[in-house]
């Protein structure tokens, strides 16, 4: 009888449905009754099927994939199973975003890209979420809101605001670094297939012998970087704003898999005390000649989502799910994102978010957890929801004890901008550049800042002209300023403070 009735419409509570055509109405031309069941399920559900969207990357797209461990060495470093033999396979789960756009965006605009996986391993889930630069624009967690708000809508106008961006900006130095990367050539990646992925923040490996060693996550596109300049992106935005999202589906559904080669930097942790950088910031890279990259493996993603809203929009990455011989690290901005990524998609999803088929585990899953909004796996049926109990419930096991650590300092609100070396790395990046990449990103910032106040273009031409001179005199001359007038009266005014 089941088998009959299998495609037969039903309603959510499984009732046969007779008429899907017709409202039941009092007469031809009549009013509709309140028990047409139907209509009202119809229109109660189709109000709520829009969740929240991400407050940032809430543009996206996803594909499931394997990584492969290609290293022999990394037990030397690590216990994680999933890098102890090589050829390994562990399925995976990726998301890449623009951030900064709202849901219905392009994703062609001059925007970071985020590359946020999931892996399936055996030890639990491993979330490395991370964007296609190495860096970001702050380091305290502090200021995270209020980046974001300026990366918004104006309160007044509910316009996009150059203004805003850059007022912060150029009261915020550390943002440099970051600011050269998004408005160079990487600022608009062609695709999501043609960039490379990084941890960006510091992470930390353990081996069997409790020894510690601070990582940075690298994924480098085997499809080769391809980006839009300024003009082709804002081309491409009005032809097809989806235009990342077509192109990896038709590659993956075309049999074209994008694959990208992971590899690590590892810092012992000893050298941490006294390397002339501070590794745990989010501001600045690890330079190769230091720790130069280590291959460890290969990401390859072979299958499309049948379902965009069940395995991408509801798809809820964390950078706290981490697996045995992994661990976190100083990083004042990973520590915070510990602690609002759950919530947030507690917020989003609900609380029993990781039971989604697409965030649950592939390993047995044994908590205490209970009841809550939406649970519709049983909820653990009879058995105890409290620990210690005399009834076979799960236990503790010290072996996976977290390593401990010595913590010592004072408890204060550090100003961490006394350290004033903003201008280091992008000025060495700025030097890296081909002349035909330093003129596209100097015509990218003075397209941005045209519209800008005068003080404001004239505060950030100092953070550019102190990273290079090069580089300020470039934006300044874009914008029709003196160059000249613009040092000067920086001088000025230090010599006038020093009085």
């Amino acid at each position: 009888m089941a088998e009959e009735k299998k495609n037969i419409m039903t309603t959510d509570a499984g009732r046969p449905v007779g008429d899907n055509q017709n409202s039941l109405t009092v007469g031809p031309r009549g009013p509709v009754v309140f028990e047409d069941f139907l209509l009202f399920e119809k229109m109660a559900h189709f109000n709520r099927e829009r969740i929240p969207e991400r407050v940032v990357h809430a543009k996206g797209s996803g594909a499931h994939g394997y990584f492969v461990c290609t290293n022999p060495d990394l037990p030397k470093y690590t216990t994680a199973k999933l890098f102890n033999s090589v050829g390994k396979k562990t399925p995976t789960f990726i998301r890449f975003s623009t951030v900064g756009g709202e849901k219905g965006s392009a994703d062609t605009e001059r925007d970071p890209r985020g590359f946020a996986l999931k892996f399936y391993t055996e030890e639990g889930n491993w979330d490395m979420t991370g964007n296609n630069t190495p860096v970001f624009f702050i380091r305290d967690p502090l200021k995270f809101g209020d980046f974001i708000h300026t990366q918004k809508r104006d309160p007044e106008t509910n316009l996009k605001s150059p203004t805003m961006m850059w007022d912060f900006w150029s009261l915020s130095p550390e943002s440099l670094h970051q600011v050269t990367i998004l408005f160079s050539d990487r600022g608009t990646p062609h695709g999501y297939r043609h960039m490379d992925g990084f941890s960006s923040h510091t992470y930390s490996l353990i081996n069997d012998k409790n020894e510690l060693f601070y990582v940075k996550w690298h994924f480098k596109t085997k499809q080769g970087i391809k980006n839009f300049t300024r003009e082709s992106a804002d081309e491409m935005r009005g032809q097809d704003p989806d235009y990342a999202q077509r192109d990896l589906f038709n590659a993956i559904k075309e049999g074209n898999y994008p694959k990208w080669r992971v590899s690590v930097q590892i810092m012992p942790e000893k050298q941490a005390e006294t390397y002339h950088l501070n590794p745990f910031d989010l501001t600045k890279v690890w330079p190769h000649k230091d720790y130069p990259l280590i291959e460890v493996g290969e990401l390859v993603l072979d299958r499309n989502p049948e379902n965009y809203f069940a395995e991408v929009e509801q798809a809820a990455f964390e950078p706290r799910n981490i697996v045995p011989g992994m661990g976190f690290s100083p990083d004042k901005m990973l520590q915070a994102r510990l602690i609002s990524y759950p919530d947030a998609h507690r917020y989003r999803l609900g609380v029993n978010y990781d039971g989604l088929p697409i965030n649950k585990p592939q390993c047995p899953v044994h908590t205490y957890n209970r009841d809550g909004a939406m649970r519709f796996d049983g909820n653990h049926g009879a058995q105890p929801n409290y620990e210690p109990n005399s009834f076979g419930g799960p236990k503790e096991d010290p072996q996976y004890r977290e390593r401990p650590k010595e913590v010592a300092g004072t408890v204060d609100r550090h100003n961490h901008r006394l350290d004033s070396d903003y201008y280091t790395q992008p000025g060495n990046l700025f030097r890296l550049m081909t002349s035909d990449a330093k003129q596209r990103l100097v015509g990218n910032i003075v397209a941005s800042m045209s519209s800008v106040p005068r003080r404001i273009q004239e505060l950030q031409i100092q953070h550019f002209y102190k990273a290079d001179p090069a580089y300020g005199t470039g934006v300044a001359k874009g914008l029709g300023l003196q160059i000249e007038q613009i040092v000067n009266q920086k001088k000025e005014t230090a010599a006038t403070a020093a009085d």
